[in-house]
């Protein structure tokens, strides 16, 4: 199948390249002439496990290519999928502006019938909003359909669920064209899930939804273990054995961040009060989850009698591991409140201490986790890198001014770290 993909980035790369692996042609446009430019030259601009190695053997082999030119990508393929950013945009609402503009360009440069599939997570109703743009935009009366085939990749594993999903759902109002992007997945062995557009679209915020209340739910759970003494870690492994409930997504910590829950919640919220229902149980994860930060930050200052002038070493800056996202990052958010309150940070993560620099003109970061900690009086975990759970203890404090250790992701074992001499807070542990 010939493939065009538009946007390169997380899910229009991922994308691009699994669906070259399986055997397509595909052409990844992106109207970014450097990221173009990178990938042409076989440079990945993200950070992405797997997503190198699979990009550069499939371009080799001729089935990956990069281009700037749309209207050419458009005319060279017959399945066109829509990766473009959604931005948040006021009041919450999803920006679809990207969205909208290849609706046009794919109208303008049709000579033939196109199958249209939104990958980019939009509000319900996009769909029809992207066939009335290719219809006005037409320039030749061509026929077309529009499917929605919203993605559910993780940063971080995102070539590894693309490769093996737990599900693929397609919405459509034409079966043949829903079966169409169905065989592009049937390689994959995965259920598939073909229902109506505006339901496909709905699936993909209830699940991101759910998952942000997960989150914010266990972290408030946590917060109670914290005031009465009880430890979370063990909380979880109780209730996570009802198979009812299951234990993922209810890792305590410091909140959710990144490209999806919080710019989707909030989407959803305005979808809800668009349609006259105000959501009030999702409105109340994302204060908890704009809360679990300034907890974090409050806890700090208690234990050390104030943030004023004390060293801080930050160990982790993306929003998750094994990605070099910083959007919606709480580890950046809590970076800026021990400032507002007057610490002394110097930062370490392994993928995004340049990208957080320039977000943050004043941050300090060391070359190595060890480093950041010289001479600190406290240490606080806020990204759960694997290199930060194998730290040598013995080490780390002889290096630091007080052996004290904020664990905002709760990924070490607290009689461990108290046997090696430090003292240990994390959020909701005993």
């Amino acid at each position: 199948m010939r493939i065009a993909v538009m946007g390169t980035g997380y899910v229009g790369l991922v994308t691009g390249a699994c669906f070259a692996d399986l055997g397509n042609h595909v052409i990844c446009a992106d109207v970014d002439e450097d990221k173009i430019g990178m990938l042409k030259d076989g440079e990945i601009p993200i950070f992405e496990p797997g997503l190198t190695e699979i990009v550069r053997i499939n371009a080799k082999m001729g089935r990956l290519e990069f281009t700037t030119d749309i209207e050419d990508a458009v005319k060279d393929s017959k399945i066109i999928f829509v990766a473009v950013g959604t931005p948040q945009g006021a009041d919450g609402e999803a920006d679809l502006n990207q969205v909208k503009a290849v609706a046009e360009t794919v109208g303008k440069a049709m000579d033939g019938y196109r199958l249209v599939v939104n990958k980019s997570t939009v509000p319900v109703g996009t769909g029809d909003v992207v066939g009335q743009i290719i219809e006005e935009s037409q320039t030749e009366n061509h026929p077309f359909d529009v499917v929605s085939n919203p993605e559910f990749l993780r940063e971080g594993s995102a070539v590894h669920d693309f490769m093996h999903p737990d599900r693929v759902v397609v919405g459509c109002s034409n079966q043949a064209a829903g079966q169409m992007v169905a065989e592009l997945y049937e390689p994959l062995d995965a259920p598939i899930i073909i229902t109506d557009i505006l339901s496909a679209e709905m699936i993909k915020y209830t699940s991101n939804a759910f998952l942000a209340l997960k989150i914010s739910f266990i972290n408030e759970i946590a917060n109670i273990c914290d005031g009465v003494g009880a430890d979370i870690k063990e909380v979880v492994a109780g209730v996570g054995m009802d198979g009812r409930i299951n234990p993922a997504f209810f890792g305590a910590g410091i909140g959710f961040g990144g490209s999806c829950f919080p710019k989707d919640t909030l989407a959803l919220i305005d979808i809800a009060a668009k349609a006259g229902y105000d959501f009030r149980v999702l409105r109340s994860a994302v204060d908890v989850n704009y809360d679990q930060p300034k907890r974090f930050v409050k806890r700090m200052g208690e234990e050390l009698g104030g943030l004023n002038g004390k060293k801080v070493a930050v160990w982790g800056l993306s929003f998750k591991p094994n990605t070099d996202d910083l959007r919606e990052s709480p580890a950046l958010g809590i970076v800026r409140l021990l400032k507002d309150e007057g610490a002394d940070v110097t930062a370490y993560d392994p993928a995004s201490a340049d990208g957080a620099k320039a977000e943050i003109p004043w941050l300090v970061t060391a070359e190595n986790p060890y480093d950041a900690a010289k001479a600190a009086e406290a240490l606080a975990v806020v990204t759960d890198w694997n290199m930060f759970k194998e730290v040598n203890l013995e080490k780390l404090k002889g290096l630091m001014a007080r052996p004290l250790i904020f664990d905002g992701r709760n990924i070490y074992d607290p009689e461990k770290v108290r046997a090696a001499g430090f003292e240990y807070y994390g959020v909701g542990r005993r």
